[in-house]
């Protein structure tokens, strides 16, 4: 059996904006720090074998902190990165709702039919995710891994491993520094844990973050 710890990184000064990120390499702010602190003493006690993270630092630094309670080296995997939002990266998100009505409106019905200008689908996301679980899957049997990523990165994957089609991409919730488990074992995924973020002192925030 392979396990996945997947976590998503803490806050960031564009998430409180309410800018859409992408892959955009934004700092973590402040509360996200300490989001990422609580995360670390969170998972301190849990067997971990690797660490696997997007190299976006808003990532791998929530990462990182978690493994130094292992001496573990953070891996960084390109295909973790989070969407390209392309033309969108960097705007408010009411800036993207002025000047692409349509497209924002379906982002928010209709995800998985939407393309940004210049940028990803959430099929586009979903195939290079899943292709790095599936490596991860076959060549880490027996192990514990942490991956730390992003808000749609997680949510696409989630469904993917789940057999939902991106159309319910808006049905699974991310919170910063939410811990999520998923299970590989007899050629079965299986979602153990999602959206956990007992670490933060609430087991449900109740924020809705205008920016992804």
């Amino acid at each position: 059996m392979v396990r996945i710890i997947l976590v998503r990184h803490g806050e960031t000064t564009w998430n409180i904006e309410g800018r859409y990120q992408g892959q955009e390499d934004t700092p973590l702010s402040q509360r996200g720090l300490e989001q990422g602190k609580l995360l670390a003493q969170c998972l301190a006690k849990i067997p971990i074998d690797l660490c696997i993270s997007s190299p976006l630092k808003r990532s791998h630094q929530t990462c990182q902190m978690c493994a130094s309670f292992h001496n573990l080296h953070v891996q960084p995997d390109e295909r973790l990165l989070e969407i390209n939002h392309g033309a969108w990266e960097g705007a408010l998100a009411e800036e993207i709702r002025r000047n692409y009505p349509v497209e924002f409106s379906q982002w928010h019905n209709q995800p998985h039919l939407v393309q940004m200008p210049g940028g990803e689908t959430l099929d586009d996301v979903r195939l290079r995710v899943r292709a790095a679980f599936d490596e991860y899957a076959l060549k880490y049997d027996s192990k514990t891994i942490l991956i730390s990523a992003h808000d749609a990165v997680n949510k696409a994957i989630i469904c993917d491993l789940l057999d939902l089609e991106m159309s319910h991409f808006w049905q699974i919730k991310q919170d910063n520094t939410c811990i999520n488990v998923l299970e590989y074992t007899d050629n079965c995924w299986r979602l153990v844990l999602l959206n956990y973020i007992g670490h933060l002192g609430f087991i449900f925030s109740g924020i809705e973050q205008a920016g992804l």
